[in-house]
């Protein structure tokens, strides 16, 4: 997903006796007009009041966990294959890492100097998997001393442009099944490739939820532009959008082709309409099926309409913390 660093708002209260006057939606209103000027898309956040974000044009796209796997399960599932590991990032790991991100949901746009602050600010160790000049594996966690024993280790990027290699570096998790009893991954840190997501009934895993993540689109055409997209589908499909100011519903075109996607005003009818907030869910993969989408109130003309536009988002959601 793409959003931007600065301007940042970490957080805001407003004091009892101001309350009812707009203060934060007006605070909120002004830091997304420095966003889209700056040229973000998106807008993510991380909040305890998600029904009051929800009437301001949120939306919650799915349920969100960190998940926490034993170690010992990771080192009886998965082997070493031989693949080369190397300590430390490089300019080619961060470049996988901005490559593999629209494979999913939407390209994830860190500013240059994101890695080593954050590899500085969490104490990160990074390693990268593969050729020394063309990794395919990115993988970063933090250790601290346990409560009671041990070290507790929690995984914040994982990037793997394959199976095997998602593979190797569970793998390699596993090393560290002596110290760690448990591998914790943040929310935004599950494997893409979903060997543990499709396997959870295997595994003695244990999840924890958190306030929800959600999203807003502040630009549509580059949202469209820059989210991953199948590159089997080839699909052209008219779609009626609530306009952001919520009184009125515009007519786009909504094209697919080769895994890049596109979508611009027409006058021709719509298929689907899809609120803001609807909309948000499916551009986040939310919709999982057809009856899902129906549920949550998106309306089609048909049955087959509704089910060609959630096949349009099949990929994984992932849902990143921080940009």
């Amino acid at each position: 997903m793409t959003t931007w660093v600065n301007p940042l708002l970490s957080a805001g209260c407003v004091a009892p006796e101001e309350r009812g006057a707009r203060l934060s939606a007006d605070v909120l209103a002004e830091r997304l007009r420095h966003l889209h000027e700056q040229g973000a898309v998106l807008s993510t956040l991380g909040t305890t009041s998600g029904r009051y974000v929800r009437r301001l044009g949120w939306e919650a796209p799915v349920p969100v966990f960190a998940w926490s796997i034993a170690t010992d399960d990771l080192k009886r599932a998965f082997t070493r294959s031989g693949m080369p590991v190397e300590l430390g990032r490089t300019t080619e790991a961060d470049a996988l890492q901005r490559r593999l991100a629209p494979e999913w949901n939407g390209p994830v746009l860190r500013p240059p100097w994101w890695p080593a602050w954050i590899d500085d600010k969490q104490q990160l160790t990074t390693y990268r998997f593969g050729p020394a000049q063309a990794p395919t594996g990115l993988l970063s966690f933090a250790m601290k001393r346990g409560e009671r024993h041990g070290m507790q280790l929690t995984v914040h990027d994982f990037w793997a442009s394959d199976a095997d290699t998602v593979a190797e570096m569970l793998a390699f998790l596993a090393l560290h099944h002596t110290r760690a009893p448990a591998i914790h991954f943040r929310r935004s840190a599950l494997p893409p490739y979903p060997a543990l997501l499709h396997n959870l009934h295997r595994y003695r895993l244990t999840a924890e939820a958190w306030h929800p993540w959600m999203l807003r689109i502040l630009d549509l055409e580059e949202a469209m532009r820059l989210r991953g997209w199948p590159d089997h589908l080839d699909t052209a499909m008219p779609l009626a959008i609530e306009s952001q100011d919520g009184e009125n519903w515009d007519q786009y075109l909504l094209e697919i082709k080769g895994g890049t996607g596109q979508i611009t005003k027409t006058h021709t009818t719509s298929e689907a309409r899809l609120t803001r907030r609807q909309l948000a869910v499916w551009y986040a993969g939310g919709y999982r099926t057809a009856t899902a989408a129906r549920l949550a109130g998106v309306e089609a003309t048909s049955d087959e309409a509704l089910c060609r536009l959630i096949r349009t988002t099949e990929h994984e959601p992932w849902l990143p913390d921080h940009f």
